[in-house]
């Protein structure tokens, strides 16, 4: 064997020998992972409905993983600080996010610039999933979407719609798109702000997550449309999806999942994705999620990663058409 083929040699065996140290490594931070706190970041406020569900989550996973899972709540910027916080520490499993759709794929179609890349998070499994619904001022002279549609061409400058986040910004253009209504958007600070405008009249409509608005649907204090779920949800039966409403492109489906820093060893991550999935599997987290209007979910790291990366290309393809760049 001459000089150069014995080194060869020697450079496979330590490139060999450095995959089976690291593949060891990893395996050995699963066995002992977690043994210590881990902390689960909201990017909202406390008391919203993400903040809700965090400590919802924390709270199961932290019984089945034998250590503290504490909620972390760094709202602000519409869910970038909290998020960019995440993706830039360190990817050891034991700081995690609870993303909803907004941070992941809404925020990079708005906005021009962000302190984090949606691959900067690996996903791990999606929680929860949740439509919109379309609701009216009640005294609007509406009563379907293609009512809607027909009165805004009519009085081009008197159907307004608004919401609180990026979501329902883009929602409400996508709607615009399919139509042709011409419809002005305005901010609103919360969705409990934004039910509150559309039942004053200051809103014409708006589209707004389930949650937010069901006690006022029920209640008659405000009129729901439809929903922009493939098919009719259980707790509004008698509203039509869009497709039954003439929109078969209009499936706006929000989500909510657990993501961890890039980089994060993919025994621990699966370790997470299986944990999660019994989490949300368990009839008791179920039944909570589905009393808050949310589809309980739960699946792996791949198939989340499909849904967030089809979001990201939907979203960006309406901002786009729709002009919207905003600044952080």
């Amino acid at each position: 064997m001459t000089a150069r083929s014995f080194r060869r040699v020697l450079g496979a065996a330590a490139i060999l020998l450095a995959a089976g140290s690291a593949a060891r490594a990893d395996n050995d931070d699963a066995r002992t992972y977690p043994n210590r706190p881990i902390h689960l970041v909201a990017p909202v406020a406390a008391g919203g409905a993400n903040d809700v569900l965090a400590r919802m989550i924390a709270d199961k996973l932290g019984s089945r993983l034998g250590q503290p899972v504490v909620t972390e709540n760094r709202a602000g910027a519409a869910t970038i600080i909290g998020t960019a916080y995440v993706a830039h520490a360190a990817p050891n499993g034991y700081t995690l996010l609870i993303g909803p759709m907004a941070a992941l794929a809404v925020n990079p179609a708005i906005y021009e610039t962000l302190p984090y890349n949606p691959r900067d998070l690996v996903p791990i499994s999606l929680i929860a999933t949740y439509p919109l619904i379309m609701v009216v001022n009640k005294d609007a002279p509406v009563r379907s979407v293609r009512e809607l549609v027909t009165y805004a061409k009519a009085n081009p400058s008197k159907v307004n719609s608004g919401g609180a986040a990026g979501t329902f910004q883009l929602a409400t253009e996508l709607f615009k798109q399919r139509t042709g209504a011409p419809i002005e958007y305005l901010a609103y600070k919360g969705s409990n702000e934004t039910v509150a405008a559309i039942m004053s009249g200051e809103l014409t409509m708006a589209m707004v997550d389930a949650g937010a608005v069901s006690a006022q649907v029920k209640a008659d204090t405000v009129r729901g449309l439809a929903v922009t779920a493939p098919a009719r949800i259980a707790a509004f039966p008698d509203l039509p999806t869009m497709a039954e409403a003439g929109l078969p492109d209009m499936v706006v489906l929000s989500w909510s999942g657990i993501f961890a820093p890039a980089g994060t060893p993919p025994t621990i991550v699966k370790k997470l994705q299986d944990e999660i999935i019994r989490a949300v599997k368990s009839p008791d987290v179920s039944a909570k999620l589905r009393a808050l209007d949310l589809d309980p979910v739960g699946n792996t790291g791949d198939e989340f990663q499909r849904i967030v990366d089809a979001d990201i290309r939907t979203w960006a393809a309406v901002a786009a058409t729709a002009h919207i760049r905003l600044k952080p």
